[in-house]
């Protein structure tokens, strides 16, 4: 793209321009409508998630013969949700905005299995790909008991085929932990960015990493050209696939749940906001679908992006989705948040959500590894730096009065709001790795 066609650029849309100073931005989106109106372009429904539900409660036997740690929830990969009183009192003094309503933190940093969000969607496609080879080779029903394919049998079976994938790292875990469990052959295209812990652990759970010293596009399109030198293979694709999204989108079912256990109240008068950081968009899209049909237009969602790589926000923004990159406008979509690495979004999930989504924000990696070091200190919780990335949502939203007017959203609605901070991963970061992140917080 040449220096006149980015001028072009930013004269239509001018949030470009600190955008690509890699200013931080916050950008609530006027293209938000209701449920009701924004479903339709989805282009799946509840019954698409309900089928993904039902899918992963057949599973869940055998989760727990595969997985011993997943039998104190029967097989149902689930995380908590905290309460962070204290960081809220802490960052209300650090970024002089009172968050009045309720600040929670859903931890799917420490799902079992792969420790980080990716476990939803990327456990999901892996068993609906088995579950698909195996009733069309006649070997299960839907009525069987899936504990069945904890066996020599199925893994023999399961031997015969492959599974690649590309990924900034937790996908790729999630996907090569599950794949080689089951007895697949399992490839992860890992970008340079990825970790080399995240590496270290694939390859000691059967995985073959391949690495690249370019960033996760790359990865994405070497891993496309082995599923096409291989009949055999089957390439898990996080930009276009709705199974990942699927599972992704049970989170909201979930969450509705929980609340319910916990007594929260999600209605007009006491609105609901999650904060999801995000990179290709998969997870957060297929998260935020689910919330959407388990709470209405009583629930808000807004991602969060490294000022380094604002690739959704860019393409739904400009209305290019992926057509555009980041790179496209010079910015190098270089951060510390390794899982947010990502130069270009899906533009199946940018198109299936710009209505749905109420906002999107950009912060620096240093406020990322501050959240993170603040949370430590007050919490005794400890994430990596991406999973931060949605921390700062919550005071985005409560500095903007002009914003909450335009929503109907007074004084007395906000005080009995709910903030959801969406932690995406961390739970399995090695000791002294989490020592490295710590030093980088300036608290």
């Amino acid at each position: 793209m040449t220096h006149t066609d980015i001028a072009g650029l930013i004269a239509r849309f001018p949030l470009l321009e600190p955008l690509i100073a890699l200013t931080p931005v916050t950008w609530f989106n006027p293209g938000a409508t209701s449920l009701a109106e924004g479903l339709p372009h989805v282009g799946l429904t509840r019954h698409d998630v309900a089928a993904a539900s039902a899918r992963l409660a057949c599973f869940a036997p055998y989760l727990c013969e595969a997985f011993p740690e997943t039998r104190a929830s029967h097989g149902i990969i689930e995380s908590g949700i905290a309460t962070i009183p204290t960081l809220q009192g802490t960052l209300n003094g650090r970024y002089g905005v009172e968050l009045t309503g309720r600040l929670l933190l859903k931890q799917d940093s420490h799902l079992p299995i792969s420790g980080s969000i990716k476990a939803r969607g990327g456990i999901h496609e892996v068993l609906a790909h088995a579950e698909h080879l195996a009733i069309q080779a006649g070997l299960l029903r839907e009525t069987d008991d899936y504990r069945t394919l904890f066996s020599d049998e199925f893994r023999h079976f399961f031997s015969q085929y492959s599974i690649a994938v590309g990924s900034t790292g937790n996908l790729g875990l999630s996907i090569g932990i599950m794949s080689a469990r089951l007895g697949f052959r399992v490839t992860v295209h890992m970008s340079a960015d990825a970790r080399e812990w995240k590496k270290k652990k694939l390859r000691q759970h059967g995985a073959i990493v391949v690495e690249y010293a370019e960033d996760y596009g790359v990865a994405v399109e070497q891993g496309r050209k082995e599923t096409e030198r291989d009949p055999a293979c089957f390439f898990i694709d996080d930009e276009h696939s709705r199974t990942l999204f699927l599972g992704y989108a049970v989170a909201g079912e979930r969450v509705k749940k929980q609340f319910d256990e916990m007594g929260i109240r999600v209605d007009a008068d006491h609105p609901l906001f999650v904060y999801l950081p995000c990179g290709v968009g998969g997870g957060p899209g297929g998260v935020a679908f689910g919330l959407k049909l388990a709470f209405g237009d009583n629930v808000h969602c807004f991602f969060a992006e490294p000022t380094h790589s604002p690739c959704m926000l860019l393409g739904v923004y400009t209305g290019l989705h992926d057509a555009i990159a980041v790179q496209d406008l010079g910015i190098d979509n270089l951060t510390a948040a390794d899982g947010l690495a990502v130069g270009r979004a899906s533009g199946f999930v940018g198109r299936a959500m710009e209505r749905l989504l109420a906002g999107f924000y950009t912060l620096r990696d240093q406020e990322m590894y501050d959240l993170l070091g603040l949370l430590a200190r007050d919490e005794e919780i400890r994430l990596e730096p991406s999973a931060l990335a949605g921390m700062a949502g919550p005071w985005r939203v409560a500095a903007n009065l002009e914003w909450q007017s335009g929503q109907g959203l007074d004084a007395a609605k906000m005080a009995g709001a709910t903030h959801l901070v969406w932690a995406t991963g961390g739970g399995m970061v090695p000791a002294e790795e989490m020592e490295k992140y710590l030093a980088c917080a300036r608290i």
